[in-house]
């Protein structure tokens, strides 16, 4: 009896392997596919100056996807297969600047022209809301209080309020 349940476990054990193994190569594929794709929207051609997914008929750019791919059959992971570029290539090959020294301007620019033109905009916002309301005729940006009208003026306006009057 402990033989036969022994028998069944095995099997099935083995049924499971067999049902895993035929998509293990195909899992590979996707996984090497997945991350020559990563590698290559990462890093530049050197001769062409332009991404490498977008770069399909340099010499150049063919010879470096072969190398990626041969590192990744190695089993390198990517920052591995990033610095044998850099190595070969020079750090003009990665697409995305550095952290550090005169590669953190590239990050730190546009964040503070951001700030910058978020500023300008309230400050002429403001400034032309300020001006539109100083310009009706009506109510004094700055005082925020109607003007007086001319006595001649009042008499007229009262006259052709009656008029309208419901």
């Amino acid at each position: 009896m402990v033989a036969r349940a022994l028998s069944v476990s095995v099997t099935l054990a083995l049924a499971a392997l067999a049902l895993a193994l035929p998509t293990a190569p195909a899992a590979a594929q996707d996984d090497r596919a997945g991350l020559l794709a990563e590698i290559e929207r990462e890093v530049m051609c050197p001769v062409c100056g332009i991404p490498l997914e977008l770069a399909h008929e340099a010499p150049q750019a063919r010879q470096q996807r072969r190398l990626i791919l041969d590192l990744i059959d190695e089993g390198r992971t990517k920052d591995e297969i990033k610095d044998v570029l850099v190595a070969e290539y020079g750090e003009e090959v990665l697409a995305v600047p550095g952290t550090s020294g005169f590669d953190l301007t590239a990050w730190l620019v546009p964040g503070i022209a951001l700030v910058v033109a978020a500023v300008a905009i309230l400050v002429g916002l403001r400034r032309w809301r300020r001006e539109t309301v100083g310009a009706d005729g009506g109510a004094s940006a700055e005082a925020g209080q109607a003007e007086p009208l001319d006595p001649e003026e009042a008499r007229r306006l009262d006259a052709d309020i009656g008029r309208y009057r419901l």
